[in-house]
């Protein structure tokens, strides 16, 4: 009896030679396990699986090209099971693309769409021809190509940051650069952020929040409007998973075989200013749309398991963009988790944010899971252990999952309560003061962990991110110019876009001249950007927030590419005073570990954390408070003192006195931060620069005040 050893990867890798012909092509059977193209020595491995399909070709296209030069079908001694998988010998992947077309029944009311005549994209694609500029439709159909991955990370260690530690910037590729007052030599583009780096190191985030850069079809829904085109600007309209958006990069690539350079080399540098890369991710739907939507890549290979269907074969649309992925297939769990995986191991992201995460958590027929397996995978897998996982949890279909979302424990939500609780409270709205109190203290009711531990367990501060913006509303500034959302511009007789808003005009909708006014908005902005460096869980803002950002009250910018969501960085220039409170205000929240985690038992007595009224010895806020503060005490080994911080927030329109806590003759408080200012321009004061206060304080008119406590 013989004995046969399997052959390892590698080796077959290096000794695989033909085993028969096909069209002319040395070709024989692949690795089954490899799914997508792979490169070797001395050809390419196609691996791809279809359920339901009975037949697979693989379509190979010269450079540009619409027509195949040569079309392999595969032999059915070249699949197991459902997978497909063949070397074809000789191929230079520098000189063509590929496709393929299944063929199987087709049968709409249950779901099966086979066509023979369709070129479909491989799934598993990393890098993809879309023979387009940016703004302009795809001519012909979506091709592949192969690469070789020739990028050396070296030995750049992966981020040890907590969650907690971060401060995220969220920004879109093009449009943090597109605009000419940038000033950048590659305007809309990988390299252009890049350029922007020193800048970002400057204002003192850590981390950036890149919406979706996956290749999609900006050009999904193009039309015009008062002599605009309106395009899928933002990017939620995900083409392919595995491949980063050829528009972004602003030049072809140097070599044919190393697509994703451009992006590598702005994440490497990135990393070597200690700033993390999240990226938006869309696993809730693709551009192929619903029933009258494109097939060019998962309903021509399996559009049964890939999209959520009804009992008649529709496409169920949670997503609100015409159909809903399948997260909780278990093929299509694997696709996800191999796609984050490549990008965590060939790109060295550092996390995820998961758009409309709670379609992650629906069943395959709609209804929601109590323990998804998709998000559990996730939470436990090997490779993504230390990698950020942030949930948006909610989604189109109703589903709103703050507090609650599975997995909650490995998984940071974005807190919506926080964004809504504080955008009320700041403008007057005095019944949401629990709420407000709650969430700048790290919103324990919802995540626990109020008085979490300090020994290194996870807990409820690191499952939160704040926010007051994001994309989807209004910038900083409109937030505090706007009464109402005016999206007259996309075309829907503005009936598009969130109504409740939370927002103030401060007296005048939009744009004015008046003082008072522009006074009142800038002091509101601060009041919002102090409280949220001063919050417990993790910091998020909207790019162009901290110069005065404006999108002409627009709150859904969806579909604008254009001066209306292109960053105005004259801006910077004109509100460089707003700059510099953000920049404080930064560094002040990375200057005190208590405002972040719980810290040792603070020496001086004063409590962890409390909440209080206008006398801190009062730490029972009235249901309808106009005033309220919340203060952080521990122990920083690392100082080897105590650090002592306490914030206070005035929404009245009139003084109000309050008391601040007595730490027993042990230190003193002393005021860092007055968003109403001092009459001479100065906002913040640093270290030495701050006055020391006597127990009593007065708050002036929708203000925040943010002291310091010191031992003597």
């Amino acid at each position: 009896m013989k004995l046969y050893a399997q052959k390892s990867t590698i080796d077959y890798i290096v000794s695989a030679t033909p085993m028969g012909e096909i069209e002319g092509f040395p070709v024989r059977p692949g690795m089954f396990d490899v799914n997508g193209a792979m490169v070797l020595p001395n050809g390419v491995n196609f691996t791809v699986h279809t359920h339901y399909g009975t037949y697979c070709e693989l379509l190979l296209f010269h450079k540009g090209e619409e027509e195949p030069y040569a079309v392999l079908p595969f032999p059915e001694a070249y699949k197991i099971g459902d997978v497909y998988s063949m070397i074809v010998f000789g191929l230079d992947i520098e000189q063509f693309e590929y496709a393929y077309r299944i063929d199987g029944p087709y049968d709409p009311d249950k779901g099966l769409l086979f066509d023979r005549k369709k070129v479909l994209l491989d799934p598993y694609a990393r890098a993809i021809v879309a023979n387009r500029t940016w703004g302009e439709k795809k001519r012909g159909d979506y091709h592949a190509r192969v690469v070789k991955d020739l990028f050396d990370w070296g030995d750049m260690p992966q981020s040890s940051r907590e969650m907690s530690d971060l401060v995220i910037y969220e920004l879109h590729v093009r449009g943090f650069t597109a605009d000419p007052s940038s000033g950048v030599k590659h305007r809309g583009t990988f390299a252009g952020l890049k350029e922007k780096i020193p800048y970002l190191k400057k204002l003192g985030i850590n981390a950036v929040e890149l919406m979706p850069i996956f290749e999609f079809d900006e050009t999904v829904n193009t039309r015009e409007r008062n002599g605009k085109k309106l395009i899928e600007y933002w990017g939620y309209n995900t083409v392919g998973f595995f491949a980063p958006n050829s528009c972004y990069a602003s030049s072809p690539e140097k070599e044919y075989n190393c697509e994703g350079t451009e992006l590598k080399e702005l994440i490497r540098e990135l990393h070597e200013n200690e700033i993390e890369v999240i990226l938006d991710v869309v696993f809730n739907h693709t551009a192929e749309g619903n029933e009258r939507g494109p097939m060019f890549s998962f309903k021509g290979f399996d559009n049964k398991i890939y999209y959520m269907l009804t009992p008649a074969g529709n496409y169920y649309n949670f997503s609100g963009c015409g159909n809903t992925l399948n997260c909780n297939h278990p093929v299509v769990q694997q696709m996800i988790l191999e796609c984050l995986r490549y990008w965590i191991v060939n790109y060295r992201v550092d996390g995820f944010r998961f758009d409309l995460a709670s379609i992650l958590g629906r069943n395959e027929d709609g209804s929601p899971m109590n323990n998804p397996p998709l998000l559990k995978s996730l939470a436990y897998d090997p490779l993504l252990r230390n990698v950020k996982l942030i949930a948006e949890v909610w989604d189109a279909g109703g589903m709103y999952q703050v507090g609650c979302f599975p997995a909650s424990r490995r998984w940071a939500e974005w807190n919506g309560r926080y964004r809504d609780s504080l955008r009320a409270f700041l403008k007057g709205n005095n019944w949401e003061s629990w709420n407000a109190a709650w969430s700048i203290s790290g919103s324990g009711d919802l995540y626990g962990g109020f008085y979490p531990d300090y020994n290194g367990s996870y807990a409820g501060y690191n499952s939160c991110v704040n926010f007051f913006t994001c994309h989807d509303g209004f910038t900083l500034y409109d937030l505090y110019a706007y009464n109402e959302k005016h999206n007259e511009e996309n075309g829907w007789d503005n009936t598009d876009g969130n109504d409740d808003n939370r927002s103030w005009n401060c007296g005048v909708e939009g744009d004015t001249n008046d003082p008072e006014v522009l006074k009142l908005r800038f002091r509101m902005i601060r009041n919002a950007c102090a409280i949220l460096m001063c919050s417990r869980g993790t910091p998020m803002f909207l790019a162009g927030d901290e110069f005065g950002n404006t999108q002409y009250g627009n709150n859904n910018c969806y579909c604008q590419d254009n001066e209306m969501s292109w960053l105005d960085w004259s801006l910077l220039e004109k509100n460089h005073e707003l700059f510099e409170f953000f920049r404080f205000m930064i560094q002040y929240r990375q200057e005190h570990a208590v405002i972040r985690k719980r810290l040792p038992d603070a020496v001086c007595g004063m409590d962890p954390l409390h909440m209080h009224n206008l006398n801190a010895d009062d730490m029972t806020i009235p249901r309808d408070a106009r005033t309220l503060s919340v203060s952080f005490a521990g122990y920083d080994k690392q100082k080897g003192k105590d650090d002592m911080v306490y914030v206070s927030v005035n929404t009245y329109w009139e003084d109000v006195e309050i008391t601040l806590p007595n730490l027993n003759k042990k230190g003193a408080w002393y005021l860092s931060v007055n968003t109403y200012g001092d009459g001479d321009g100065r906002y913040y004061y640093k270290e030495g620069e701050e006055t020391q206060i006597d127990g009593k304080f007065i708050l002036r008119p929708r203000s925040v005040a943010v002291f310091t406590g010191r031992e003597f």
